[in-house]
């Protein structure tokens, strides 16, 4: 059964789950440090919970089986090792950038660079780790957890950040709409590469024709990802990005939560189908 195969290899989806949410969170971090007034409580909390998923992270690496079952993804080991040590790495100086900014806060803008730079690290080394042979291959999937990440950790924070209005009625609007337009952007890229990928058959699953995944075996899943974890979240962005501007800061957070459940619904399915069928969608 389509399922089956996706259920084997579920520890891999937990990685890009996990990962996604450490990395992604890191970054949205990093980004709303520099371009809007996101009060310093609120970036230091969402970095400890980055910190926080980046151990988890680092511990699912170290329980992934060696091989997939029933898989057309071969995993290669070569990169086990340093993707491990680059997630290590990114919890470690992630950690540091906390207390160095404390003490010399430009010192610690260049801490916070080198742990965002071991996480893109770890996502190179797993697209190494399981993109196939070819450039093309290691290049879409990177593609595809660097789009995930940005969307898993982007929704994560923009939830927290919507309830630090219920406790600092003052801060400004401007972080929060800063964020959903740039949650809106990644979703909205995401589904163009959807129909690029379906499109193109991309993945190692062999002989993959053109639009075949939306009526083969995994069809159920894959119209799963595009209307819950793609469309969904569009239409959901795009009102947080309203609500946000008129001050509806309520409306903004509930509507983040309902973000939550359906990016990371699709992230999951989307993981699911990659180490499980080798569709990119």
């Amino acid at each position: 059964m389509a399922s089956t195969s996706i259920a084997q290899n579920l520890a891999f989806v937990n990685w890009t789950v996990l990962t996604g949410l450490a990395l992604g969170s890191y970054a949205a971090v990093v980004f709303l440090r520099r371009r809007s007034a996101a009060t310093s409580g609120f970036l230091g909390f969402t970095a400890a919970c980055a910190i926080v998923f980046g151990l988890l992270a680092w511990l699912s690496d170290g329980a992934l089986p060696l091989a997939l079952v029933d898989s057309p993804v071969v995993d290669d080991p070569t990169w086990t090792q340093p993707r491990a040590t680059a997630l290590l790495a990114f919890c470690g100086l992630a950690a540091l950038a906390i207390v160095v900014r404390r003490v010399r806060p430009a010192a610690g803008r260049w801490v916070e660079l080198a742990a965002l730079g071991s996480g893109v690290l770890a996502l190179v080394f797993a697209a190494l780790s399981w993109g196939g042979t070819t450039a093309t291959g290691v290049s879409s999937l990177l593609l595809q957890l660097v789009l995930v990440t940005a969307a898993a950790g982007g929704v994560f924070t923009a939830m927290i950040l919507g309830h630090w209005y219920l406790v600092t009625p003052k801060l400004p609007e401007s972080p929060l709409i800063l964020l959903s337009r740039a949650l809106l952007a990644v979703v909205a890229i995401q589904i163009v590469l959807f129909w690029v990928w379906i499109g193109t058959g991309a993945g190692p699953a062999p002989d993959d024709a053109p639009f075949a995944a939306l009526t083969g075996p995994y069809a159920l899943f894959v119209w799963l990802r595009l209307i819950v974890g793609l469309i969904f979240p569009l239409v959901v962005s795009w009102a947080a990005v309203q609500t946000a501007r008129s001050r509806s800061m309520e409306s903004a957070t509930g509507l983040q939560y309902i973000n939550v459940g359906s990016i990371l619904a699709g992230t999951i399915v989307a993981a699911g189908l990659y180490f499980g069928a080798g569709l990119l969608v």
